[in-house]
């Protein structure tokens, strides 16, 4: 409940920063036309994004013939969640991660190397593709792809700044310094709110998981196997289309420090630690 709260709230504030932005610096003319052109940006990821990942990640659709156990696993998993079977593939990679995509429950699919079914027992990738099978539920692509498409305006809105100059409302020219200063720090801000927004739903989809899997432990023990064995195996799609790498349980291109903030997935330590504490209030 906290971590939906808090994505209200994240996704609120950056709908009020382009709300800002845009009436500083572009007026209700220059707002509607960088909404209009990041929607119709987004709006082809969000409806095809399911084919276009899959593609990129050469992924093989499975059934009950050729990954019986798998498949019977995610079927297994959704009819205790409650959701639609999602079409289930198999990646041959041998770094362990998997991600689910789709635009809604009913045209959704999950996804996972063949690393991940290597190195995982059977109890712990059970705890992981009811993570997936949790973002499927809470339509976390919906979420993510109208942040990024505020996100988006934000930068359209700070990048028309930039070549033809700041107006504001009523057509007067913005303070040169104070336009560049905005051009600069709005599109790092949408950034900042875009990445703490898709963390929050990570959590979520860990609570959810757990849920739906009723083994919180098993989880927190997948995810310490995972970001344990990803340090030295590299996720070959996911470097070559890095964009994806936010989809996956793990980010497999994240790092530490500062760049933390930036980082689509919270601390993998922090991530266990819920996990453990659900396991100890026997959720």
């Amino acid at each position: 409940m906290f971590n939906m709260m808090k994505t209200a709230i994240l996704m609120a504030a950056i709908t009020a920063l382009f709300m800002a932005i845009g009436a500083m610096m572009g007026g209700r003319a220059g707002m509607m036309m960088a909404l209009v052109v990041a929607l119709g940006m987004n709006f082809f990821s969000y409806w095809f994004s399911d084919k276009m990942v899959l593609k990129m990640y050469n992924a093989r659709e499975v059934d009950e013939t050729s990954a019986p156990r798998f498949y019977g696993m995610v079927r297994e998993l959704a009819q205790r969640a409650q959701m639609p079977m999602p079409k289930v593939y198999l990646i041959d990679e041998q770094a362990p991660n998997a991600f689910a995509t789709g635009r809604n429950p009913e045209h959704a699919a999950v996804a996972a190397t063949t690393g991940i079914l290597n190195v995982l027992t059977e109890r712990e990738l059970r705890g992981v593709m009811a993570h997936e099978l949790a973002h499927v539920k809470h339509r976390d692509i919906l979420i993510s792809t109208v942040s990024a498409t505020m996100a988006g305006a934000i930068s359209m809105l700070a990048n028309f700044a930039v070549f033809f100059g700041g107006r504001d409302e009523d057509g007067r020219p913005v303070n040169p310094i104070a336009g560049i200063a905005v051009a600069i720090l709005a599109p790092l801000a949408a950034s900042l709110i875009q990445m703490a927004i898709s963390r929050a739903r990570e959590f979520e989809a860990d609570r959810g998981g757990a849920e739906i899997s009723g083994d919180p432990a098993a989880l927190a023990s997948a995810l310490d196997k995972i970001h344990r064995y990803a340090q030295g195996i590299p996720l070959h799609a996911a470097e070559a289309h890095p964009e994806t790498a936010q989809m996956m349980i793990m980010n497999p291109l994240s790092g530490g420090g500062l760049r933390g903030l930036f980082s689509t997935h919270p601390a993998t330590e922090e991530r266990i630690a819920r996990l453990m504490a659900l396991a100890r209030q026997g959720r």
